[in-house]
This record gives C-alpha cells, structure tokens and sequence, in this order.
C-alpha cells in the first residue's frame, strides 16, 4: 500500500513538474528521442551488433578447455600389467587443450570488418529512427503553433461580434435598430463562439497527439514556447532540388546505412570464397588419468602416483585442404553475389526515394510561398474592405448583414494567411532538415 501511494505521489509529481514549464521545440525533441519506445528498440539492435563485433574480434584468441570424463568397463579388459582378464575397472581422465587458428583464408579478418559494418550501418538505422521523430515533432509543434493564431483569430472575432452586439442593443433601445437586428448579430456572435470552441478543441487534440508522440503520461498542464518567427517568411528559396539532393545523399543516415551494407555484401562474399583456401591451426594439450580396478587381487599405484606417471603433453598442427564439399562454396558465393546486387538495387531505391521526396518537399515549397503571397494580398484586401463596410454601417449606409459579411471575409483571409505562413515555415524548415540543419522555427 505504501509503494502505491509513494508511487501516485511519484506520479503527481512528475506530472507537476510539466505544467511548471514551456516546452522548445529542440527539448521535445531531445525528450521524444530519450524516450521513445521504437528508438530504444533499435539502440539495442545497435548494441547487439556491438556485441557480434566483439565476439568477431575475439576469435583471433587461443580457446582453452578442460574436462574429464570417468569410464567403467566389465569383462575382459587391459589391466596394468598390460595383460587381459575378465575385471571389473574403472578409468578416470583429466584434459586441457588450446588451439589457435593461423590461416583461416582471411575468413576472421573479413567476417570483423563484415560486422564492423554492420555494426556501423545499425547506427545509421538508429540516426534515421530519430530523424522521423525529430520530423513528427517539428510537424506536431508547428501545427500548435498554428492552432494558437487561429484561436486567437477566433477569439479576436468574439470580441467584434460582442462590441458590435452592445451597439444594436443601444441603437435598439434609442429606436435606431430593430430586434431582427439584434438578434441577428446575436446569432452571429454565437457562431463565432462556436468557432472559438472549435479552434479550442483542434488545439487541444494537437497537444494530446504531441505529448503522445513524447510519451508523457497526461497532456494537462502541458505547453509549448511560441516562437518568434521570421516575417519574411515569402523569401524565395535559393536552391534547387538538385542542389537539395546532393547535400541530402552525404548526410541522410538512410543513405549511408544502404551503402555500408553494400560494403558488407562484400566482405560477405571474401567470407564465402575463404573456404575454398586451406585452413591451419595449432593444437596442444595436457592430459592424465587415473585406472582403478574394482575387483580381482592386482596392486595398483595410488592415486597421486597414477596422475604423475601418466600425464602426457601434445603439439600439433592441423591442416585441412577444402578438395570437393559437393558444390557447397560456390553456391556460398554465388548467394552472396546476389545479395550484393538485391542490396545494391536496395541503394539505388533509397536514393531514388529520396530525390522524390525532395522533389515534392520544393514544390511543395514553391506552392506554399505562391500561396502565402496571394493570401497575404488577400488579407490586405479584406482588411480595407472590412474598415470601408465598418465605416459605412457606422454611418448607416451598409446593413447588419453586409457588415457581417465584410467581417467573415476578413475572419477567412486572416485563418487563411496564418495557414499558408506556417505551411511554407514548415517547408523551409524541411528542406533545410533534408540538407543536414535542425529543426528551427
């Protein structure tokens, strides 16, 4: 009971030190890569390789092993007098051996480099790992980014509507409006609160799926900072996608990753073709045992006196030369040869793949500065007709509903502008992530 309650506390606490601060985008980052399930996984497939290495590396050691093993015979069989009689015996055995391999055909030093490759390539799938999670968090944290202007767009029409409501109630009670009027901009008021609320909700589901993403228990008491961004944000990009890609293929992890492995169908194919060359190794050992006849008058020597008398020593070279294994290596080696081409393709696709992504994420870009462009002239557009419609119904010269109308529209082109602006900031943001830059809004 007392480690449940220590644990809620725990929990509490935890839970109050998020609402004590405001996220960055660089600290979710750096705590959804702390923390993320997947990229744990892929660390100890990191770790694992490590651990092939090392045992890959090792096998330039001399082994050592020792036994011993304990017989009995019945009937007739060789006694210490080196005759045969029908006896009952019992024989124990102490061993210890090394051996040392001297040629192996390059197999040790070519199956090392094969998993210092591995090794280095399962490093690069981890970096790719973290990049997705670095994507979907800059994707998420822009997107709350955006969510908060349009509440405040939002927020900002309740208060028109509110202002504009209290004048109609005035103008009704003074016999200057009708209560149509009024309660048609009640309506209209309602209808922007409605929004508001709408706009509240996508703001706080796009906060749940951030906090999901970095694995924190609850989204409450949870925000980010709101950055400050560029106000040239319709700067025309100065590179092109072919520029984009050749920067791209030097860093993207994904890429390096294909052509390690590529390296690594190599030296699996010296590993295939090692067996075709004599192997030689050195052999020695230690060895003495201990006979015992368990029936019969024969004298035998004691214990101590048998493991002295017969210990023995042995060296030796062994070598083998590989003649005819029913085809076996060079099948070993044509597979490896086909692997090498499946991974070689493998390369060419990820390349390929990434060139096209690069390809959408520029015009994408180019879309996005176009559209923030015509949106920002639409704003400008609607504010003077908003500021001309407001003017003239405060003169009595446009309806309730023009009004309303000039306003909506002006409400559309500002959710419309704060839209493209963060779209294109989040494309900018993106080409430079492909060309080897953080995340930075």
């Amino acid at each position: 009971m007392k480690t449940l309650i220590l644990s809620a506390l725990m929990s509490l606490g935890t839970t109050s030190s998020f609402a004590q601060k405001q996220w960055t985008l660089p600290e979710c980052i750096n705590y959804a890569i702390e923390h993320n399930i997947s990229l744990k996984q892929r660390e100890n497939t990191r770790r694992q390789n490590e651990v092939s290495l090392n045992t890959a590396k090792n096998s330039r050691l001399p082994d050592l092993n020792a036994g011993v093993s304990e017989s009995l015979g019945f009937g007739r069989s060789l006694g210490m007098d080196n005759t045969y009689s029908k006896n009952n015996t019992s024989n124990t055995s102490f061993q210890i051996s090394t051996s040392v391999p001297i040629l192996t055909g390059n197999r040790i030093e070519n199956t090392i480099k094969l998993n210092q490759l591995n090794l280095e390539a399962s490093t690069a799938d981890l970096e790719k790992a973290r990049n997705d999670i670095r994507t979907q968090i800059a994707q998420q944290y822009i997107q709350i980014v955006y969510d908060t202007e349009i509440l405040a767009v939002a927020k900002r029409q309740i208060g028109i509507d509110s202002l504009q409501l209290y004048r109609l109630q005035e103008m009704e009670r003074n016999g200057k409006a009708t209560l149509t009027e009024v309660l048609q901009q009640q309506s209209t008021m309602e209808q922007s609160r409605l929004t508001a609320t709408q706009a509240e909700n996508t703001y706080r589901l796009d906060l749940l799926a951030l906090t999901q993403l970095l694995e924190l228990p609850s989204p409450e008491g949870f925000s980010i900072v709101i950055p400050t961004l560029p106000s040239n944000s319709a700067s025309l990009i100065n590179v092109n996608p072919e520029i984009i890609y050749q920067e791209a293929i030097a860093v993207k992890p994904e890429v390096q990753a294909e052509e390690l492995r590529l390296k690594a169908s190599d030296a699996n194919i010296l590993i295939a073709k090692s067996a075709k060359y004599p192997t030689l190794s050195f052999n020695a050992g230690l060895g003495t045992n201990y006979y015992k006849t368990l029936n019969g008058n024969y004298k035998q020597d004691s214990f101590s006196s048998q493991l002295k008398n017969n210990f023995s020593q042995s060296l030796g070279l062994q070598l083998n030369v590989p003649i005819f294994n029913r085809y076996a290596t060079r099948n070993s080696i044509k597979s490896a040869s086909i692997d090498k081409e499946n991974q070689q393709l493998a390369l060419d696709n990820v390349k390929k793949s990434l060139y096209k992504e690069i390809q959408q994420v520029y015009y994408n870009t180019i879309a996005a500065e176009a559209k923030y462009k015509s949106s920002l002239q639409a704003k400008v557009t609607s504010d003077d007709a908003f500021n001309l419609t407001q003017s003239k119904y405060e003169n009595g010269k446009a309806t309730i509903t023009e009004f309303n109308e000039s306003k909506n529209n002006l409400m559309k082109a500002e959710s419309d502008l704060v839209q493209a602006r963060y779209q294109l900031i989040y494309q900018k943001a993106l080409i430079d992530f492909y060309r080897g830059k953080e995340f930075r809004f």
